[in-house]
């Protein structure tokens, strides 16, 4: 507990110094950490959905963060030249391409990547880049499986460098500042959470196997995934609803909401029990090649039974709570419950109809600058990736690697579950399941040789 609340209290004190400038630091912050004034050079492994957003973020700190977007990589070069052309009228050069990430990382004057790829492609992307000596920020989740997210952190630890996850919401100053305020006692002892992924997608179709794209370096795509066929509806963006290479939106938007729903219950650990379940409605399978559901409920308990509830909904659906919430979370306490939607905030005692503190109450120890009501996508954890990077600390990174794990294992050990249709004991520190040799052979893949995640990174 007081570990997290010295967390929370850095996390405070970092947000309201670059609130102090912007994205700036201020001038006694600034000046204080060692290279502060050195240029980063970066590169973006993956350039089309998130990637773009990385793109444009990197861009955006090329003045007060003086870094240098060197290198775009993607395995589809029919992106190469639009994004070339957003990174040049950016930044006035002209950025190097490359389709093989390997070659990214064998330039020595690239100091840190970015990871936007499939889900399939984050563990191993990240610890060859930790080989290479390379820090990474890597989109959620962090890992397609846990044996993979465990390898992270120690590549990450075994090379000292910085890992951060994409949770933006780490660095969002009314989200941190919910937090706290529940960590502290707000609503008494939270003892249930809840995380709401209502997001309805109508059927994308099916179509036949066909040849890759002229341009698209299939192999490289399918990566650390089991070989299959190209089809033009389980790749781009529709990979996220196909077992071999995504989590569902479970593990797509919903790790944003298992982040905070776990931060807010104060759990640093696994759960220890898992239920899972849910199906696909209103789609078609013989009119859609969708594998993973668009309507799933998770329930997971942890050793002190405190509860963690988790609900993705793909049709239609009306929001939650007084603040209509269809991407957020509610926390229970003994004395009252917060809604969280977004970067707003609301804490409600006991029965009263009334807010009693929250995002546009009075009570605020941070500075409400309009940069951090941001939803996430801000750039405000990329820039504190960065200042980590100068700083040298883990400890000043807003989700490291290890924090982003145990977000990242609970839509994936959910999905387990409603695989194998049944409830499940988990032994977290092991990382294992309860005499379930069936439920362990799913904590892992079979990997693709060379594209596989190794067991001594």
């Amino acid at each position: 507990m007081t570990q997290r609340r010295d967390f929370i209290k850095k996390s405070l004190v970092g947000t309201a110094g670059i609130a102090m400038g912007g994205l700036g630091f201020s001038a006694k912050s600034y000046g204080s950490i060692m290279g502060a004034n050195e240029r980063i050079t970066m590169a973006v492994i993956g350039i089309r959905g998130q990637g773009n957003g990385h793109i444009r973020t990197w861009c955006s700190l090329k003045d007060n963060r003086n870094v240098f977007l060197k290198t775009i990589c993607d395995v589809d070069e029919e992106l190469y030249p639009e994004r070339v052309k957003r990174v040049e009228e950016a930044i006035g050069t002209k950025p190097l391409t490359e389709s093989d990430m390997r070659r990214v990382f064998d330039d020595r004057e690239i100091d840190a990547v970015s990871v936007a790829t499939p889900n399939h492609w984050h563990a191993l992307a990240t610890i060859w880049a930790a080989q290479a000596g390379k820090h990474v920020y890597v989109e959620k989740p962090a890992s397609h499986n846990v044996y993979e997210g465990r390898k992270m952190i120690e590549a990450a630890r075994k090379y000292n460098v910085r890992v951060q996850v994409g949770f933006q919401n780490r660095s969002i100053a009314n989200v941190v500042e919910a937090m706290k305020f529940l960590h502290n006692g707000g609503i008494g002892d939270v003892y249930m959470s809840r995380g709401l992924c209502y997001k309805p997608r109508d059927s994308f179709g099916i179509s036949e196997d066909s040849m890759p794209p002229e341009g698209l370096h299939y192999d490289m795509w399918l990566g650390p995934a089991q070989w299959r066929p190209y089809n033009e509806k389980r790749g781009h963006y529709n990979w996220h609803w196909h077992w071999n290479t995504g989590n569902g939106d479970t593990g797509n938007q919903g790790p944003h909401q298992f982040d905070i729903a776990r931060w807010g219950l104060n759990k640093d650990e696994h759960p220890v029990n898992i239920y899972s379940t849910g199906g696909i409605y209103g789609i078609s399978p013989k009119e859609c090649s969708q594998e993973t559901p668009n309507t799933q409920t998770s329930l997971f308990t942890y050793e002190d039974g405190k509860v963690l509830e988790f609900e993705t909904r793909g049709r239609y659906t009306h929001g939650e709570s007084s603040l209509d919430i269809k991407i957020g979370n509610v926390f229970y306490g003994t004395d009252g419950y917060l809604e969280l939607n977004g970067s707003t905030w609301k804490a409600f005692r006991q029965r009263e109809r009334e807010p009693f503190a929250g995002s546009d109450k009075e009570t605020s120890e941070v500075p409400q600058d309009p940069t951090f009501r941001a939803a996430p996508g801000g750039a405000e954890h990329y820039a504190n990736f960065i200042d980590a990077i100068r700083s040298g600390s883990d400890y000043d990174l807003n989700c490291d690697i290890r924090e982003g794990f145990y977000s990242s294992a609970l839509p994936i050990l959910a999905n387990i579950s409603y695989k194998l249709k049944r409830e499940l004991t988990f032994r977290g520190s092991y990382e294992k399941f309860a005499n379930d040799s069936e439920a362990d052979m799913m904590l892992t893949r079979n990997y693709r040789k060379p594209y596989a995640v190794p067991e001594d990174v």
